[in-house]
């Protein structure tokens, strides 16, 4: 049985409660809170989808007013750590919610609280699948990540390849903003001070990269956009650059887009990286 509970819009706060059971995946909590505005009259509500019994198992899903253009899935990053959370994606999920999106802000399980392979990729999996629980329209689903996020957004277009990871809602476009979409030159350049050996809990010549690293699943099947900043200083732009050569030359429908603002520009809404985010997204849909 689903319960509703509103809360009072007070300005602090942003999440949100309820409960819905999501059909194959996880029991799955929604939970309606106001999202923080600079206004607290005008703060949107958010419905929360809990995934999972840990504190980091959620995700808040907001609707556009009036016929929604498609979900957009925003996935954080910080180099898959703890200290990092979701609150990163929140300027860009209401800027997009804004825009007609449907978005479904993403947290998940870390890097130092619990997460790590496979339970990470389990997480952003679940994440996604809560929306089959949900009556938003999945026709079109495209996921947005940025850094860490980049690569689980890439990641999670492969995951239905797999047989841990059966998927009913398909992702259908990537956008990775700065994204480490190969772990294995990340591992040898040691990106992020070992944070994929942190992630993975292993070196690249173990299987579990096979099913991890976006670079071993090109091409592929829906297109994909890799949107970089020729002067990042966190992740250089040659994991994108590489990506997309290897992608195309195996057929896949994927281009990067450079963009200027190092390595955070992408995910600060009205600069100029994420007007060409922007861009993009209005070319899906």
């Amino acid at each position: 049985m689903t319960t509703v509970r509103r809360a009072a819009p007070p300005r602090v706060d942003r999440r949100a409660v309820l409960v819905l059971v999501v059909s194959g995946v996880a029991a799955c909590a929604v939970v309606e809170r106001p999202v923080s505005t600079d206004d607290p009259e005008e703060q949107p509500m958010a419905d929360r989808l809990t995934y999972g019994d840990d504190e980091s198992q959620w995700a808040d899903l907001r609707r556009p007013e009036g016929a929604g253009r498609g979900v957009v899935v925003i996935i954080h990053g910080g180099f898959w750590k703890a200290e990092y959370d979701a609150s990163l994606g929140e300027p860009l999920a209401a800027d997009l919610t804004a825009q007609g999106w449907t978005t479904l802000n993403v947290e998940y399980r870390r890097v130092g609280n619990g997460g790590g392979f496979p339970a990470t990729f389990d997480d952003v999996h679940a994440a996604i699948e809560a929306l089959a629980g949900t009556d938003v329209d999945t026709t079109t689903v495209v996921t947005l990540g940025h850094s860490a996020g980049g690569h689980l957004a890439t990641w999670a277009a492969a995951r239905g390849r797999f047989e841990e990871w059966p998927t009913t809602v398909p992702v259908t476009h990537v956008v990775s903003q700065a994204g480490v979409v190969d772990l294995t030159t990340a591992y040898d350049q040691d990106l992020g001070g070992g944070a994929v050996e942190a992630l993975m809990g292993s070196a690249p010549d173990s299987p579990d990269y096979e099913l991890a690293d976006p670079m071993r699943h090109v091409p592929l099947d829906v297109p994909a956009w890799m949107v970089h900043a020729a002067d990042d200083p966190v992740v250089p732009i040659s994991q994108s650059r590489d990506y997309v050569a290897a992608a195309r030359t195996a057929g896949a429908e994927v281009e990067v887009v450079e963009v200027e603002g190092g390595h955070f520009g992408v995910i600060e809404v009205g600069s100029p990286a994420w007007t060409d985010i922007v861009a993009v997204l209005d070319a899906i849909a």
